[in-house]
Formats: structure tokens, C-alpha cells, sequence
């Protein structure tokens, strides 16, 4: 089903990267799979143990800057996550509705802001494989703010990098706390993206506006 979006209403559109840009497969399989498997390796323990020990430390840290930050995962884990995100990095893949919308958006003047949780590492080898980046006026790192999306803080420390009006913007995740923090800062136009990883069944968006692709979106021409 198409959703109601007035184009003529929205100058910048902000776009987060990992299950509304990129499948969240590769990630999902990063986080739960492979390095399981990896730490399990390099520890000497049994899988599941190893899976144990690391969803400890993912609940630990997560929704914080932390657990986004690759320099820190590789020094709390002693691992090199770089190196290990290189060998899944054939898994990493583009949303097939995204490129069509991309050009869209882009033909139509507007402004086009990838803002993302990812850590720049992360950031440079995903661009290096699926060469978005061609599309985007900016792409922004929430390290850079030094705060994750959903911090209530974070959209101002953005407004001093990437200045934007909130009445006139539309910003699409696939994450409900973050878009529950853009929505509190008042972004007006908001977008939930219910089936991040291709894998997976779609989730509930709650009282989001929701899209399972980006065809139901396109900008008019």
C-alpha cells in the first residue's frame, strides 16, 4: 500500500543505514553468528557458552555510543572486529526498493543525509562495498555528535553539524527508540521501516507509519 507523504512539505531527508538502507541480515549474522563463533575460537570455549558470555556484554552496553563503537568491542572482546567484519563482508547488501528511491530523491533536489549509529569503520567498509555513498549530500556517524539517536540530545548536537529544519525533514529507521527520540525532538515527517532483516519476519512499527519498502514512498517526479 502506498503512504500518504507530502513531497512538497519535506526539504532534507535523513536516512539511518543498517535494516533501512542495508538488509540487517549481514549485521544480525555478524553479531550472532560469527562472532559467537569467532570468540569461541579464539577463547577456547564451547559456542554456546561463548554466545552466553557475549549477550551478557551486549546487554550491558546496549542503546549507549558503546555499543555501536567498534575501537571499543575490539578492546572489551580482544578481538580485531574490523578484520572479522571483512570476512562476512560478501553478506553485506542493499535493500533492493533503496537505489530507485536514492536516484529519486536525489533527482528531486532535496537534501539526502545518511545518519547512522555506525561507527565510521563500519561506515567506510559498507560504503566500500556498496558504493551508496555516490547518492548522499552527507553522511554522518552519531560518533561524530558523540551521542547514539537515541540519546534526547542527540538531534541538537546534529543541528550543529548538519543544520536542518525539523517541520521539513523526514527521517526513516528501523529502530522504534530512535524514531521515539526524533519524533520527542520534533521531527514531523517519520518513517518505520518493519522489515529490516530479509531474513526475519516483518516486526509491529507500533503508532509509526510503516513501510516495507521504499516503492510505497517515491518522491513525486
Amino acid at each position: 500500500a502506498m503512504i500518504d507523504i507530502d513531497w512538497s512539505r519535506i526539504d532534507t531527508v535523513f536516512l539511518d543505514m543498517d535494516g533501512t538502507l542495508l538488509d540487517l541480515y549481514f549485521d544480525n549474522h555478524f553479531w550472532r553468528e560469527h562472532m559467537p563463533r569467532r570468540y569461541a575460537e579464539y577463547h577456547g570455549l564451547d559456542e554456546a557458552v561463548a554466545r552466553a558470555h557475549l549477550d551478557q556484554h551486549y546487554e550491558r552496553h546496549a542503546g549507549t555510543l558503546n555499543w555501536y563503537c567498534l575501537d571499543f568491542w575490539s578492546s572489551e572482546l580482544a578481538l580485531d572486529i574490523v578484520q572479522l567484519k571483512e570476512e562476512v563482508a560478501h553478506l553485506i547488501a542493499v535493500r533492493p526498493d533503496v537505489p530507485a528511491f536514492l536516484q529519486a530523491v536525489r533527482a528531486s533536489g532535496r537534501r539526502i543525509v545518511m545518519v547512522t549509529n555506525a561507527h565510521p569503520k563500519s561506515l567506510g567498509l559498507k560504503m566500500r562495498e556498496t558504493r551508496i555513498d555516490a547518492y548522499f549530500d552527507a553522511l554522518i556517524s552519531s560518533h561524530q555528535v558523540g551521542l547514539p539517536k537515541e540519546h534526547p540530545d542527540f538531534w541538537q548536537g546534529l543541528q550543529a553539524i548538519e543544520p536542518f529544519d525539523k517541520e521539513r525533514t523526514l527521517f526513516v529507521d528501523d529502530s522504534l527508540p530512535v524514531l521515539q527520540s526524533a519524533q520527542a525532538y520534533g521531527i514531523a515527517h517519520l518513517l518505520a521501516v518493519c522489515n529490516p532483516d530479509s531474513r526475519q519476519p516483518p516486526k509491529d512499527c507500533g503508532v509509526f507509519a510503516a513501510i516495507t519498502s521504499f516503492e510505497q514512498v517515491m518522491p513525486d517526479t
